[in-house]
């Protein structure tokens, strides 16, 4: 087995100090450009790699972000996983994936990511108890939840204006004309849910309106296709004309039974919206209407938050923030007459 090169190695091929090398592979500090290109010349000569979790114990930053996701499933969460691992590994930061059961405890979750020492987490669309922040904080490891808000002191998160953007879908369809409008809900334990169904309850109760049929998905591929056949596998004039869907997920699963399990025309027989505008929304075999969570915004407030909690803990104040959810008309859904986006 060959023996492993170290920094003194490189520092003896490049002509300068051990301290120089460490200089150079450690973000934010500074270096000549010409004791960069040495150290960096002589690192790949000899097929140098620096030792991370070495340099994490002298420094005591690991610059490891623990990323806490609750199911792939839905395009939504991919897509969010990419950006904000893109955007901590611009700032020098690389990230550890961890998965969680989205209606679960993810006490375990989180003391295996305290294992890591990571310098902060992210949740995305994962809740957590009052317990874990405390702890998590005591801890000096900076948390922020994305795309779910809870109410516990000193905690920042980040998501979508769930009732705002729920609000617009329920205007919407009342504008349409539809007069027997469906809900289609996730799973109860999640802020997310619970907003998008306030908001559009408050649109139908502004019209005059009340929710003509109601069924849980949960966020949930099976269960969704089974209230969605609940929902419209009846007689023509006990089905809803029109149904908004906590998730874009589930409102392509809702769109194909709809389509090939029962044979209904959308939108000429049922109008769907959905919440997200995750890229299969924009897919012509699904064209649809959803209120857009701005991702890139919503990512850039998150690291944001994070660093800020990681390099200037003394200076930095807990966050929230809904971010402003438009509704992209596509042809998922009868457009009213006159309707201007």
């Amino acid at each position: 087995m060959a023996a492993r090169v170290t920094a003194q190695m490189v520092a003896e091929r490049a002509g300068v100090s051990q301290s120089a090398v460490s200089r150079v592979f450690t973000p934010g500090a500074s270096a000549s450009s010409r004791t960069v290109e040495k150290v960096r010349k002589a690192a790949e000569e000899l097929g140098y790699r620096p030792n991370v979790l070495a340099r994490a114990m002298v420094s005591g930053r690991s610059r490891m972000i623990g990323l806490v996701v609750a199911y792939l499933d839905n395009h939504f969460f991919p897509d969010v996983l990419e950006r904000l691992s893109n955007a901590l590994q611009e700032q020098g930061y690389h990230v550890l994936v961890f998965m969680a059961s989205p209606t679960g405890n993810v006490d375990n979750v989180l003391e295996e990511i305290m294992g890591y020492q990571v310098d902060g987490i992210i949740m995305a669309s994962v809740a957590m108890s009052s317990d874990i922040a405390l702890r998590c904080q005591a801890r000096g490891v900076p948390v922020v939840l994305f795309n779910r808000s809870q109410d516990i002191d000193g905690l920042t998160w980040v998501t979508s204006d769930n009732v705002n953007g729920a609000r617009q879908a329920g205007e919407f369809l009342v504008a349409g004309g539809h007069e027997r409008l469906g809900y289609i809900a996730g799973w109860d334990g999640a802020s997310t849910q619970r907003d998008r169904e306030a908001g559009f309850r408050n649109a139908l109760a502004d019209a005059g309106r009340r929710i003509f049929a109601r069924e849980v998905g949960d966020f949930h591929s099976e269960r969704t296709q089974d209230a969605a056949l609940r929902m419209f596998d009846v007689p023509a004039d006990k089905r809803p004309d029109g149904v908004f869907v906590a998730n874009d997920h589930m409102a392509t699963i809702v769109m194909d039974v709809l389509r090939f399990d029962l044979g209904l025309r959308v939108p000429e027989d049922v109008s769907v919206v959905g919440y997200d505008d995750a890229p299969p929304a924009a897919w012509p075999a699904y064209n649809l209407t959803t209120v857009r969570q701005r991702v890139n915004l919503m990512v850039e407030e998150t690291v944001g938050a994070l660093l800020e909690a990681i390099e200037t803990p003394k200076d930095a104040k807990p966050r929230h923030v809904a971010m402003d959810a438009p509704l992209i008309v596509r042809g998922s859904a009868r457009v009213p007459e006159g309707w201007t986006t």
